[in-house]
């Protein structure tokens, strides 16, 4: 396994997946998807090389996965042969409006959840964003940005450490020289570092900063006090330290995609609860001898934080509910097809 491979995160199970494909091609990571074309990266003799891959399926990947390059031996009108399994997904909603999850990065090990000091993050968007985390397989971490900004930005990296139970919470200041540096032991060769949050966060900033150079553009703070959306596209970036950086465009809280899985991890105090109810179907509202509402009552979970649960709880309920409509109408319209072919076949009478 070269050095190069290793430091966009290859191992040894993402060797024992491209099996099938190393007599003929190379495995190379998509590092930006485009219409007609992805950039992806990969190693030769030289060392890690970047290279431009024209392709029809750019549908089939997305930034962050693992290829089966073909040829493996020269670079000019290379193809893609096969995607490997992904071992994690970032997802939202569809931007087509159907009522399905769009994965929107892959193979991530660490998202660095982007929250600046200012406006205050609120506590339901900071929950919400954990669950989209959780739910795609990587670990959390939030990043409280901006702290020049404001003179409490430790007091408000405290207020939303409570709203994140069990996940590192750390405060940068990307624009000074080291004010990012907290982050470094999290930033580690070999691991994958997805940005996400919503737009004028401070994300590109601190690509920046991690990147020591500019390799993302950065907009200027608009008279609210809110940043300016800059990034436009997904896209790898190497680090100095041998992580791979990913940036990505900012999230719109409507846009985001919870699952019941990511649900449970972001509430996980809660979660913990549910199954000392005395019913098994408690709705954790009036019943008796509900351990959630119990542990509401003597202070051990907010009250905000349980509205926020049964909140995401609608949204989850919701999502999966027009999933499951999605699929019958998909059915009832593949029947009807059916039918109409038999039809025409003078099989059976109209």
């Amino acid at each position: 396994m070269s050095r190069e491979l290793a430091l966009l995160g290859w191992d040894d199970a993402w060797a024992d997946a491209f099996a099938p494909y190393a007599e003929t091609a190379t495995p190379a990571r998509i590092a930006r998807v485009d219409r007609t074309a992805v950039d992806v990266l990969t190693a030769d003799a030289v060392g890690l090389r970047r290279m431009r891959v024209e392709t029809d399926h750019t549908d089939d990947v997305v930034t962050g996965d693992w290829i089966a390059m073909q040829p493996s031996s020269e670079f000019a009108g290379a193809t893609i042969d096969g995607r490997l399994p992904r071992r994690t997904t970032i997802r939202r909603a569809a931007a087509t409006g159907r009522s399905e999850p769009q994965v929107i990065a892959a193979n991530i090990d660490l998202v660095l959840i982007c929250l600046p000091v200012f406006p205050e993050p609120k506590p339901g968007l900071v929950e919400r964003l954990l669950a989209l985390a959780w739910d795609s397989g990587a670990t959390p971490l939030v990043v409280v940005t901006k702290a020049d900004l404001h003179p409490e930005a430790a007091a408000i990296a405290a207020n939303v450490a409570e709203t994140a139970p069990g996940v590192d919470v750390v405060l940068v200041d990307a624009v000074h020289p080291g004010g990012a540096d907290s982050l470094m032991p999290h930033v580690t060769a070999g691991r994958t570092v997805a940005l996400i949050g919503k737009s004028g966060a401070g994300k590109s900033t601190l690509a920046n900063a991690l990147a020591g150079s500019e390799v993302a553009a950065t907009g200027e703070i608009r008279d609210d006090g809110k940043g300016r959306h800059t990034t436009t596209h997904r896209e790898l970036i190497p680090l100095p330290s041998g992580a791979v950086l990913l940036d990505t465009p900012g999230l719109r809280g409507a846009g985001l995609w919870v699952t019941e899985d990511g649900l449970d991890q972001a509430f996980a105090e809660i979660d913990a609860l549910v199954d000392e109810c005395r019913f098994a179907d408690c709705a954790h509202r009036t019943e008796p001898s509900c351990a959630v509402l119990a542990a509401v009552d003597d202070g051990r979970i907010p009250q905000r934080r349980l509205e926020s649960w049964r909140k995401l709880q609608r949204e989850v309920l919701w999502m999966a509910s027009r999933t499951d409509a999605r699929l019958r109408s998909e059915q009832r319209r593949a029947w009807k097809i059916v039918s109409q072919e038999v039809r025409r076949s003078g099989r059976i009478r109209p």
